[in-house]
């Protein structure tokens, strides 16, 4: 599918994966509307880039974001060319602490509402749009594209992350359903599933968590993974038609270790 002027619904684009998202789909000339709850870490051209503030566990902003974006489209004449579900928290728990005490029903429904439905009704709402806009003009007939954002913790979950492992492996799982719901269309579903990066979330691992990583997980290269590096993962993802219906890991080669 070809990126350029056409609009791309970014959840969670203002930092992190996503803001990097951002910059890559605007090298790629196309126009980006991010929905994240804080304004973005950098200015944007607004001819180009809207910011629209959300929570994306409240069906009511998710759905008026949607509106939104498409009136923005029509606006602008860059027709929509997808959505890419970046926006995800990821908060440690035990499911059974040191001290006997089970893991909350709090941070597990924090997990599903942002992580899954989140994501989940973005993706519908964005689809009720996309499935609309004309096709290419070639034999192919592509609308746009779906990306979702899993984990390589959907394969090798590390301890204490049963919450954000459980939706990011039911992600994975539906990137297949989810492609054949929307083959009909010309859309294609592509999930992408990142081993640690450089973002806000691992930024805020505690260093014996950091050095254990470095020290147990990485392959080669021996880092941790660039923003930029997973943006360019997307736009060869829109950009290659026959990419749908799979989890690509992105990983440098590595493996989440058991223990730290």
């Amino acid at each position: 599918m070809k990126v350029a002027n056409r609009t791309f619904v970014v959840s969670g684009g203002a930092s992190g994966l996503g803001l990097a998202t951002t910059r890559g789909l605007l090298y790629a000339d196309a126009r980006v509307v991010i929905l994240d709850r804080t304004e973005p870490q950098e200015a944007f051209d607004t001819d180009r880039v809207l910011f629209i503030r959300i929570d994306i566990t409240r069906l009511d902003d998710v759905a008026t974001a949607v509106k939104d974006a498409v009136a923005w489209t029509e606006r602008t004449g860059a027709i929509l060319g997808g959505v890419i579900n970046c926006a995800g928290v990821g908060i440690d728990e035990a499911l059974v602490d040191a001290r006997g005490k089970p893991h909350s029903v709090e941070n597990w429904q924090l997990h599903l509402d942002v992580n899954l439905t989140g994501a989940f009704n973005l993706t519908r709402l964005v689809l009720e749009h996309l499935v609309r806009v004309p096709p290419e003009d070639n034999s192919d007939g592509e609308r746009g594209v779906v990306i979702l954002v899993s984990s390589s913790a959907a394969y090798e979950g590390m301890p204490r992350t049963i919450a954000y492992a459980a939706t990011k492996g039911a992600i994975r799982s539906v990137t297949l359903p989810m492609a054949r719901d929307c083959a009909r269309f010309g859309v294609r579903v592509v999930t992408i599933a990142p081993g640690p990066f450089v973002t806000p979330m691992t930024g805020q691992w505690v260093p014996k968590v950091q050095s254990g990583m470095e020290r147990n997980s990485l392959l080669f290269p021996r880092r941790y993974g660039a923003p930029s590096e997973f943006a360019d993962v997307v736009t060869f993802v829109l950009s290659c038609s026959y990419i749908n219906a799979e989890t690509i890991k992105v990983t440098g080669g590595g493996r989440l270790p058991a223990r730290l």
